[in-house]
């Protein structure tokens, strides 16, 4: 097992575990506002330090880990159940109007980035995480696609395809049966570094006021707040982004690490 699969899973199941047992213990109220003990440095009864109304800077971090992972997972869902199956039929119908038809899609949604696909739908629907993982899953559905598609492609001219289409199977029950089982690996280890770019998104999209609404924490949304107030309170962007950061590269290295262990081709070139 590599050095990255081990630190990837280790910072992971960190943020994992602490918006877990966020759902039944925090320190503090994280909503409770303490105007007394404002923009305190971390101690020892306050460990991440407190933000401009008093509240626990910890208790917000573990509460804001759930929503980021929570959005970025729904998002990463959507892309998922959406974009491989536009992927695996693109793929059976190599050439035809249907593969123009979706590709052709695919890149229509590229060509908005999932901030400018959040404006437009908080323009009609209003600010919220449910539309800051609308944005994000939209645009994760042309991601699967195209890997899908393109991994796909180079199995349908192998010869236990050939088989399987010659034994009168259909392309759908091809492309269930054999292709997806065969592209899986690649999928999941997408799908990691999906996750990662999912929770700088919501962080981004928190950040100008379109992700999580308060009284929700957010990582983005206190990045925001605190940078008005840096320079005698640096802990306050400090700790959010270190989390921001922290999550990010687990992911990453989850993501590195998996492709390696999956991919027979790797272990034995470095065996």
């Amino acid at each position: 097992m590599s050095r990255n699969l081990i630190l990837g899973t280790a910072l992971s199941s960190l943020v994992l575990l602490a918006a877990l047992i966020s759902f039944v213990w925090t320190p503090y109220d994280h909503a409770a506002l303490n105007i007394p003990d404002k923009l305190q440095a971390p101690d020892t009864r306050h460990w991440f330090g407190t933000d401009h109304f008093g509240r626990d800077m910890f208790s917000m971090i573990m509460v804001g880990a759930r929503t980021s992972i929570a959005v970025a997972l729904v998002a990463v869902g959507i892309g998922m159940a959406l974009g491989v199956p536009l992927g695996l039929t693109a793929a059976a119908h190599k050439g035809s109007w249907l593969d123009e038809v979706i590709m052709r899609g695919n890149d229509l949604v590229f060509a908005f980035p999932s901030l400018v696909i959040a404006i437009l739908i908080t323009a009609v629907f209003g600010a919220g995480a449910l539309n800051a993982i609308i944005a994000i899953g939209i645009f994760n559905i042309p991601v699967f696609a195209r890997i899908t598609r393109g991994a796909a492609l180079t199995l349908w001219e192998r010869e236990f395809i050939l088989a399987a289409r010659v034994s009168g199977k259909g392309a759908a029950r091809i492309s269930a049966e054999h292709i997806l089982p065969n592209v899986a690996n690649l999928l999941i280890v997408q799908g990691t570094i999906q996750f990662s770019l999912g929770i700088l998104a919501e962080a981004g999209l928190s950040y100008v006021g379109l992700g999580a609404q308060p009284p929700t924490p957010s990582w983005g949304r206190m990045l925001a707040d605190a940078q008005t107030m840096v320079s005698f309170a640096p802990h306050l962007a400090l700790i959010p982004g270190l989390a921001i950061i922290v999550t990010v590269l687990g992911l990453n290295l989850l993501g590195d690490g998996l492709r390696d262990w999956l991919d027979p081709r790797i272990r034995v070139a470095r065996a």
